[in-house]
């Protein structure tokens, strides 16, 4: 298999972002979407509805008969009932619910809409479906560490194929929020630290939810990129908190995944919670109206976050309720989520003139094209079929793509000895760690219908993996974040009569997600106990850590001969480790964020800028850019990764060394796999402008190949490289580039030598 990189115009994503844009068929569907002129039969709804009614089609809420995950995550308003949401429905005061209990619920709210309201328009249900719906697949940032935007788009699609068949009609993701500081909980929902990987991602999961039939098709589900902006440059990695970063970063890094999504068709977007450089992004019209409308001509709709318009009260931006419904809307957000501001105020505001009747029209044009566009005016209950809802999830095939997808997110960080790939026979193994056994911590957070009770655990999946299963046991020897009674003695035990260790170790699922930022970025210490108990046995050990973050590794953890990172896996979780402990399949995932050294260097991402005082190779320097205790680098860098096999670059060519300003650079690098095993490697293109009229960073991924080699293979990769590749905002935030010289990588990480060289951008 051979992943391209990114393709022409979605390479223009970046500083260029704007041109490829207003280019696109989905811009033009989307500012039709924004067209005063809509369809015949949207304005004539628009002309018979009271503001009141207006007010109901922008007001979302947490539906009432839901489960308990749902409620857990999204809490329903006090009070409310699912009579009492059916009445909402009824008299044109509600446009949906979210995170619902299926399609029966549909149906039955969906029929008082249409039979009992006087104007007859369809809900729309909504759904956090993440990373997978029953059938759940790896959370996004282990499904970013494949390198394969393909899988992305396919798990992405059969969540949409399950997650309508339940009566879904939109999901609030793919979340593309870029995450450079790993004490950041959140991060685990995106694609990781890299603008190229987190476009990529953003494109094919949008692809993936939405189909290839159109929006209409009854398995399709509405793709919403959120979080709008910069969600993830919260101070101290602090969920929910303030973030003051330049224009030129948000246009560079972080604009650029939601302009690849709302390319590839998604027609909604979330505001996030944070406020940037003091202004909230519920409350931004800058960032809702001027960027999003105006420059971009994105027509689709606008949604707060869960009580985001509320919120602009605790930030001191709005004096009450109705000022922030105010607020909130006249900056462009569309749809009030569980607040129920909008409903309660925007009819009084409009009477007293502080919110244009003109507004408010556009925002119901905006939520009514999107439910025509959905086919919901055509058949209101094309996606609501309890029959459906029982024959499309956890099917054989859907399973295999998770255990697959599982699989290829593994990474392997380190191999000491080669003691992976582990026989499947002959050997007695201990599976040490509070995740060795359970139906826990194994789907990951933010998944609202999949369960841990549905998924297949460690020991299942290693006991069914060998020829002898009594050769396994399995062993706590702690919990996550407190010591067991006699655990560690129980765990020494089970090391010394076994003859390989897998410890099982990280953190548990609840430890990442929203609101689960952390001040220390390690293993917790009980599990360190019990890991240093362990390789004090003498055994061979296998570190499987469980995490949804980068970890700052260190002691026996980062002493064991061999690491894989397994981050939350889901329904298959057990079989598709098991699959890469005894080499059914072998590691091919790659770092998508950068593992430091110690939390203390966190923000840390590899493409930093240099400095005036970079430390040179080697030992750190007296007044030179490092830590007294650890190097401005990475402990396991970006893209880092190994194989089975035994892999070596070599022969770099680059042409004459050549780009002409108009013309192309071939890049070539020979690939070579020198051991016994069959490896598939991901081939990193990185560049590095040398001197700019901005300050450039050390290296910028380019483009990247997945290939696979057999024992004794060579591969020559080639790669292209034009001017528009290297393109950055310069100093009036126009895209540009200067001739100059230019340093390139081949490499297998951000931090590895790889093959290198050198090429001159020469001017026309």
């Amino acid at each position: 298999m051979e992943i391209t990189g990114i393709s022409r115009r979605a390479a223009l994503l970046g500083a260029s972002a704007v041109t490829a844009w207003l280019a696109s068929p989905a811009r033009a569907l989307m500012a039709a979407a924004d067209s005063a002129a809509s369809s015949p039969m949207i304005e004539s709804l628009l002309a018979q509805m009271t503001v009141a009614e207006k007010a109901g089609q922008l007001t979302l809420l947490a539906a009432a008969w839901a489960g308990g995950a749902a409620n857990a995550l999204n809490p329903i308003k006090a009070g409310a009932t699912f009579d009492s949401q059916l009445a909402e429905a009824r008299n044109g005061r509600l446009t949906g619910v979210f995170n619902g209990n299926g399609a029966e619920m549909a149906r039955q709210m969906q029929t008082v809409a249409m039979r009992e309201s006087r104007m007859k328009i369809p809900l729309l249900f909504a759904a956090d479906v993440i990373h997978g719906f029953r059938t759940v697949f790896p959370v996004p940032l282990a499904e970013a560490g494949s390198f394969e935007p393909e899988l992305a788009e396919r798990t992405a699609r059969i969540a949409a194929v399950e997650a309508a068949a339940a009566g879904i009609d939109w999901t609030f993701a793919p979340m593309v929020d870029i995450a450079r500081d790993q004490r950041w909980g959140r991060g685990v929902e995106g694609a990781g630290e890299d603008v190229l990987l987190g476009r990529m991602m953003a494109a094919a999961r949008v692809r993936g939810f939405q189909g290839y039939k159109g929006l209409a098709a009854d398995d399709a589900v509405l793709a919403c990129a959120k979080h709008f902006v910069a969600y993830g440059a919260g101070e101290g990695g602090l969920d929910y908190n303030s973030v003051d970063v330049s224009e030129r970063t948000l246009r560079s890094v972080y604009f650029p995944p939601f302009q690849a999504a709302f390319d590839a068709g998604a027609l909604s977007t979330m505001a996030s919670f944070n406020d940037l450089s003091g202004i909230p992004a519920t409350a931004n019209a800058w960032l809702l109206d001027q960027v999003l409308h105006k420059e971009w001509g994105f027509g689709g709709m606008v949604v707060s976050d869960y009580t985001g318009d509320e919120e602009l009260i605790a930030h001191g931006y709005a004096a009450d309720a109705r000022e922030a419904a105010r607020l909130a809307f006249l900056a462009g957000v569309d749809i009030s989520m569980q607040s129920g501001f909008y409903r309660d105020h925007l009819p009084e505001l409009v009477a007293s003139g502080a919110v244009p009747m003109a507004r408010l029209d556009q925002a119901v044009r905006r939520v009514l094209r999107v439910k025509q566009a959905l086919g919901l005016f055509d058949n209101p209950f094309r996606r609501i079929d309890p029959k459906r809802e029982t024959t499309r999830v956890r099917t054989k095939a859907n399973l295999a793509v998770a255990r697959q997808s599982a699989r290829r997110s593994i990474v392997l960080l380190k191999n000491d000895g080669e003691l992976l790939p582990l026989p499947r026979s002959g050997k007695r193994i201990a599976l040490i760690g509070p995740f060795a056994q359970g139906q826990q911590d194994l789907i990951g957070p933010w998944n609202v219908y999949g369960s841990d009770a549905e998924s297949v655990d460690l020991l299942s999946g290693v006991r069914a993996a060998l020829a002898d299963p009594s050769l396994v046991t399995a062993t706590a020897g702690s919990g996550i974040e407190e010591a067991l009674p006699g655990g560690i003695e129980a765990a020494v035990a089970a090391a010394k009569a076994a003859d390989i260790v897998v410890l099982a170790i990280g953190e548990g699922q609840r430890m990442s997600g929203e609101a689960q930022s952390r001040d220390d970025i390690v293993v917790p210490a009980p599990q360190m106990a019990l890991a240093a108990a362990v390789a004090a046995t003498g055994k061979p050990v296998v570190v499987a850590l469980r995490n949804g973050r980068a970890l700052a590794l260190s002691g026996a953890v980062l002493n064991a001969p061999a690491i894989l990172v397994t981050w939350f896996l889901g329904s298959q979780s057990g079989p598709a480790i098991a699959d890469i402990l005894f080499g059914v399949e072998g590691p091919s995932a790659r770092l998508p964020v950068s593992f430091p050294y110690a939390t203390g260097q966190e923000p840390y991402y590899y493409a930093h800028k240099n400095t005036g005082r970079p430390n040179p190779p080697g030992e750190p320097q007296e007044y030179k850019a490092h830590y007294r205790e650890v190097p401005n680098a990475a402990r396991f860098a970006f893209g880092h990764g190994l194989t089975y096999g035994r892999i070596a670059y070599s022969d770099l060519r680059l042409g004459d060394g050549r780009l002409a300003w108009d013309g192309a650079l071939t890049i070539t690098a020979t690939i070579a796999n020198n051991g016994t095993h069959m490896a598939e490697e991901v081939v990193q293109l990185y560049v590095q402008d040398v001197a700019a009229s901005i300050t450039q960073p050390v290296r910028l991924l380019k483009a990247f190949r997945k290939i696979s080699l057999l024992p004794g293979a060579r591969q020559e990769v080639v790669f292209t490289l034009r001017r528009e590749d290297l393109l950055f905002l310069g100093p009036d935030l126009q895209p540009t580039v200067e001739p100059g010289l230019f340093r390139v990588w081949v490499a297998p990480s951000a931090q590895a030598e790889g093959v290198a060289g050198q090429f001159t951008l020469v001017a026309a």
